[in-house]
């Protein structure tokens, strides 16, 4: 839900969108963070190995969206 957030900036800034958008790539940057070490402290996942999980889920579920916005 975060990462939707930004994009209730008001259009009547410069450049609203690409503002927007570069914020919600930070938030899920740190949203993926999160869960990363959610994975690896609680659930005896070594850290690098959550990272690539959660990375390749995240590539996946982009793929998957700029698929479904292209159709």
């Amino acid at each position: 839900l975060g990462h939707t957030l930004p994009y209730l900036v008001p259009n009547a800034l410069p450049h609203a969108f690409l503002i927007a958008t570069a914020i919600s790539g930070a938030v899920v940057f740190v949203e993926l963070w999160v869960i990363a070490w959610v994975r690896s402290h609680y659930m005896d996942t070594p850290f690098l190995q959550a990272v690539f999980q959660i990375v390749l889920g995240g590539i996946i579920v982009l793929a998957a969206g700029i698929l479904i916005g292209a159709a």
